[in-house]
This record gives C-alpha cells, sequence and structure tokens, in this order.
C-alpha cells in the first residue's frame, strides 16, 4: 500500500466558482436544507435517542442486578452504548453546512472513535440475529455455546472493531498530521482504500451475514416443538424492525462513500451537489443510531415493561392525589353551606 498525497482534494463548495445566477440560487437553496436537516436532526432526534439510550442503560443495568440475565439483554446493552457513542459524536454536524476546523490529527482521532461506535453496533447487532436464529434452530455446536456467553461474544467485538477502527485511523494518512482542515467524521482528505475498507467490513459482510441469516429463518424448516415463524417475530419484534433500519440507512450512507471514492480515483472533487447528497447521507446515519434506541425502548419486552409500569404507577399517583383533592374540598363546602 503506498502513501497518497491528498493536498489536492477539497470541498467543491468551497473552492468551486460560480459562474451563473442559477448555480449560485441552487447552491444556497441546498445550504438552506442542510442547515434545517441538522436544526430537525439536534432538536427531536437527539434529545429523543439520548432519553431512550438512558432508559434501556438503566433498565437494563436494573435488570441484571436482579439476576435476570439474558444473552439478548446483554447484546442489546452493548449495541445501546456504542449508538449513545455515535450520538455524541454526531454533534459535529452542529456547524453544517458548514465543516469543523481542526488539524489531520485530530480528525484522525474523531474518526477513530466514529468508527469504533459504528463497527461495533454493525457487529455486535449480527450477534444478536444469530442468537435469535440459534434460539429457533438449535444445533447443540460450540456456535450455540458461543452465543450463550454474551460476555465472550462482546470481547470478540471490541477487538474486532479495535482493529478495523485502527486500520481506518492509518488510512486517513499519515502525513500532514499538523495541518489544518475541515473535518468530518468521515474525513474527505482520507486515501481512497478508507472508504474501501469501511464498505467491506462494516458494510458489505455485515449485510451478507443478516442476509444469511433472514434466508436461514425463513427458508429453513423449524424442528418440532420450535415455535411458529410469525410467534418468533412477535417475540422479537425490535430486533427485526432495527435490522430493516440499519440496512437501509447504511445502504445509502455506504454509497455514497463509494461514490467519493470513485471521485478520488479520478482525482475529481466532484460536484456541490455531491457534496449535498453526502452531507443528508451522514444525517441519515446519526438518524438511525437514534431510531434504533426508540425502538429498542418501546418495542423489546423488557424495555416495554418497565415503560408500561412506570406509566401505570404514574397514573396511579395521579388518581390518587385527585381522589384527595377531591376529598379535601367537599367538606369545605359543606360547611360553606352551613
Amino acid at each position: 500500500m503506498t502513501s497518497h498525497n491528498m493536498t489536492w482534494i477539497s470541498y467543491p463548495s468551497k473552492s468551486q466558482p460560480f459562474t451563473s445566477q442559477e448555480e449560485i440560487e441552487a447552491f444556497i437553496a441546498s445550504q438552506n436544507i442542510i442547515s434545517r436537516l441538522m436544526h430537525c436532526y439536534i432538536a427531536f432526534f437527539v434529545p429523543t435517542g439520548l432519553t431512550a439510550g438512558i432508559c434501556i442503560l438503566i433498565i437494563f443495568i436494573k435488570n441484571y442486578l436482579q439476576n435476570q440475565r439474558q444473552s439478548l439483554d446483554l447484546l442489546l446493552l452493548h449495541f445501546t452504548i456504542s449508538n449513545i457513542i455515535m450520538i455524541f459524536l454526531s454533534f459535529t454536524v452542529i456547524t453544517r453546512p458548514d465543516y469543523l476546523t481542526a488539524t489531520h490529527l485530530a480528525c484522525s482521532v474523531l474518526s477513530f472513535f466514529f468508527n469504533f461506535g459504528y463497527f461495533n453496533s454493525q457487529y455486535v447487532f449480527i450477534f444478536t440475529l444469530l442468537t435469535l436464529l440459534l434460539e429457533r434452530f438449535p444445533p447443540g455446536t460450540a456456535l450455540c455455546k458461543i452465543t450463550q456467553r454474551p460476555i465472550l461474544c462482546v470481547g470478540f467485538v471490541l477487538t474486532y472493531s479495535f482493529c478495523l477502527s485502527l486500520t481506518e485511523a492509518v488510512l486517513v494518512g499519515t502525513d500532514n498530521y499538523q495541518l489544518e482542515a475541515r473535518c468530518q467524521l468521515d474525513p474527505l482528505f482520507a486515501w481512497p482504500e478508507y472508504e474501501i475498507v469501511k464498505f467491506t467490513f462494516g458494510f458489505a459482510i455485515p449485510s451478507l451475514l443478516q442476509i444469511l441469516c433472514f434466508t436461514v429463518l425463513l427458508a429453513k424448516k423449524a424442528p418440532a416443538g420450535a415455535p411458529a415463524l410469525q410467534q418468533h417475530f412477535r417475540a422479537y419484534p425490535a430486533v427485526y424492525a432495527i435490522s430493516a433500519t440499519i440496512f437501509i440507512c447504511r445502504l445509502f450512507y455506504n454509497i455514497m462513500l463509494l461514490l467519493r471514492t470513485t471521485l478520488k480515483l479520478q482525482r475529481s472533487i466532484g460536484t456541490t451537489k455531491n457534496e449535498f447528497v453526502m452531507n443528508i447521507a451522514e444525517i441519515v446515519l446519526f438518524c438511525e443510531s437514534c431510531a434504533s434506541l426508540v425502538v429498542i425502548l418501546c418495542f423489546h419486552k423488557p424495555c416495554k415493561d418497565e415503560v408500561l409500569k412506570v406509566i401505570q404507577k404514574c397514573r396511579r399517583r395521579t388518581s390518587a392525589n385527585n381522589h384527595l383533592e377531591i376529598s379535601e374540598t367537599a367538606p369545605t363546602h359543606q360547611s360553606g353551606s352551613q
């Protein structure tokens, strides 16, 4: 692998001259759209996602301390932490339609933590799907024993994600680390191999594994005594809803990454339209992290049960307070009538 000189690359909106009034109007319109999407994300998705994530952490930790330990819950706990990290790192979009200004080294560090959360959430979710698959088709093999030990699965995912993130940090580029540049979590000045590795190990391979899991689940005949397929889907609606959300949002994002790689290989900075769609894809990716946490809180049975208990307690307290207020005001009206 040879080093690449990426000093020539820049954002089209910061370097391309606008030669007509129509181009200027189109550019202003795209900037307004990005700004509105960013404000919508920060105002609605971030508070909702973080609130859901904190509630999930409290519920899972409470159940763990009460010895209600399930493999699926521990894997979803790890998935939740990874997505919370992604949400905190997404605050870098606050400057949109502009970009953060940071040194190449600082941008590489941000990219490392972003990729660590990205790979973590992707691969721990694969183990979550595998756990559900083996629950319906228990093979009694070493693989089944591994999925029954979630700590081992989490340890493998952490190690694998760390190695991939470290590789990506190297592929951002080790030259010119002291120079300042406009920074995204997937840096524009990264080598073309950066996007290729991220697409391969962060989307293509995990997506193939997800498709394989669903193919086996739908095509393979379940053993006698196994729950019906519809019953299985109803028992774990959160996991399957998240699977579809992850695939759709990350497909869009990775297509844009590949397009950016193609432009780099052609030594082209692209157009303002390419930059505009890439910014949308980045915000959509962060929305997926928030949406996944909300889905877990609302549809995963242990979380849903706890939320319903809290709502019922609030209703009881409200009705009890109303009853006390009525009891206290009744004698007052009677004494006033005398």
